[in-house]
């Protein structure tokens, strides 16, 4: 029986050691400790409750959970959150596919001049990309007005103050600014397909669909889920966005109003002056963990459903 263990086990334990150990240190300071007081948060008496005979007891009830379910506001915030994610994924996936599609059958010398345009907004700070984009749908002085519908003869629209356009011009700049993203990387994605699957279909006479629905979208259907992922946690914690264009607030009858921006009015003075961190940490925590069970129940599906979708 050695004494200890070969050199090399400690080298290699050593290099893990010095691996992992700055993502555990950075992990904990700034994930962990974070959710503990986000919890123990959760747990207090609010300040906006009248007193109780539950007041000193700290960790005895769930009533801000319970507050939380109950908030209209609150559940209708969800529901905006649900539709501008649903509807930002699904756009920019099938677009980015598409313009990936495009790009891989352009000349090589322009591919990049038209990726690079693409990831512009996906690289600019996402308050500058937000006061652009008002800037291009503000009133009748904004770009869209003044270039597309008045010459066309239609009535000007007041983008940001119609309750039918908010929610979707949200959509449209979570697609403005993320699809070329997402282009970048399905196109990455079907540079790594082999030459030999294009040249077959290219003897069989295969038809520019048929090309698409066996070759492209196979090879590229595994960064199609990372995508709807990314912008699925993307989409759940967006907040700058819709800050810088509708200042904090959920916009005309809330149809603007996503759930972070909601916490953001719960929690400090300056959303909504309500100064209510404890049912604001129990807002998040409902989000958080729905979010974390149903990223479980798609991975678990995609571990049963091997033949993918």
């Amino acid at each position: 029986m050695p004494d200890s263990l070969p050199k090399g086990g400690w080298d290699s334990a050593s290099s893990i050691l010095l691996l992992v150990g700055p993502f555990l240190f950075f992990a904990t300071i700034f994930w962990v400790f974070p959710l503990v007081g986000g919890i123990e948060l959760a747990l207090e008496k609010s300040p906006q409750v009248s007193t109780s005979p539950l007041a000193h007891d700290r960790f005895s009830t769930f009533e801000n959970f319970t507050r939380a379910l109950g908030d209209s506001k609150f559940l209708h915030s969800i529901e905006n959150t649900a539709l501008f994610v649903s509807g930002s994924i699904v756009t920019t996936l099938v677009l980015g596919f598409l313009l990936a599609c495009i790009i891989l059958d352009l000349p090589a010398k322009i591919r990049g001049v038209f990726l690079f345009f693409l990831l512009v907004p996906s690289l600019a700070m996402p308050g500058t990309l937000a006061t652009l984009f008002y800037l291009f749908f503000h009133g009748k002085s904004g770009a869209l007005n003044q270039f597309l519908i008045i010459p066309l003869g239609f009535e000007p629209v007041n983008w940001m103050m119609d309750p039918a356009w908010i929610l979707p011009c949200l959509i449209l700049q979570a697609v403005w600014r993320w699809t070329g993203l997402v282009t970048l990387l399905l196109y990455c994605g079907m540079r790594a397909i082999p030459d030999w699957q294009f040249e077959v279909a290219r003897i069989e006479g295969a038809s520019t669909w048929d090309r698409v629905r066996t070759i492209l979208y196979p090879g590229v259907r595994h960064l199609l889920i990372f995508g709807g992922v990314f912008l699925f946690v993307d989409g759940v914690a967006a907040f700058s966005g819709a800050y810088n264009l509708l200042g904090g607030s959920g916009g005309v009858l809330d149809a603007g109003l996503l759930f972070v921006t909601y916490a953001y009015q719960v929690a400090f003075p300056g959303g909504g002056g309500r100064f209510d961190l404890p049912l604001a940490s129990a807002m998040c925590l409902l989000v958080a963990g729905s979010t974390a069970f149903l990223g479980c129940l798609f991975l678990k599906f995609r571990k049963h459903e091997r033949g993918g979708w």
